[in-house]
């Protein structure tokens, strides 16, 4: 009986946990830029270079913080994001970051950038991450951070790209 009573707990708190686990909202988008993969990296790695290619970022200031690099970015017409890097990794051209604080509308945010070659010449970015929605609908949420992403390519090609 001490088992089946365990195994109902067990299950009630899986069934508690399952809502929460719905609330994660993914985002993923790909772009393709004209340029090899390594000039490509030499953009995003830097943890502040995001203000030399995102055109909706004013400037960026790096701090450490407990050994963590955190950035915080002032986006053009106001307004402030503070993001912590939580790994960063040359070999597999992955940068992956963490939101602390700023007016987008989401929560328990959690991104990812990945590049690969696509031939010598030409990188493919993706640009991940996962959420919750705050103070917005999920599909506001969703939108908003694509167009984050999606703009963020544009800056790149516009730096980057050698078919222009």
């Amino acid at each position: 009986m001490k088992a089946i009573s365990g195994m109902a707990a067990m299950g009630a708190v899986l069934l508690a946990a399952a809502p929460a686990l719905a609330l994660a909202l993914e985002v993923r988008e790909q772009a393709t830029i004209k340029a090899p993969i390594e000039q490509v990296w030499q953009q995003i790695a830097p943890f502040c270079a995001i203000a030399d290619w995102h055109p909706a970022v004013e400037g960026c200031t790096l701090r450490n913080s407990a050994g963590m690099q955190e950035r915080d970015i002032a986006l053009k017409g106001g307004g402030d994001i503070q993001e912590r890097l939580m790994s960063v990794s040359a070999a597999k051209h992955r940068l992956r970051y963490t939101l602390l604080s700023g007016p987008l509308p989401v929560k328990n945010y959690d991104s990812t950038i990945r590049l690969s070659a696509v031939d010598a010449g030409t990188t493919r970015i993706t640009w991940s991450s996962r959420f919750e929605a705050s103070g917005a609908s999920d599909t506001e949420a969703r939108k908003a951070i694509a167009g984050i992403y999606t703009s963020g390519f544009d800056g790149l090609r516009k730096r980057l790209d050698t078919a222009q």
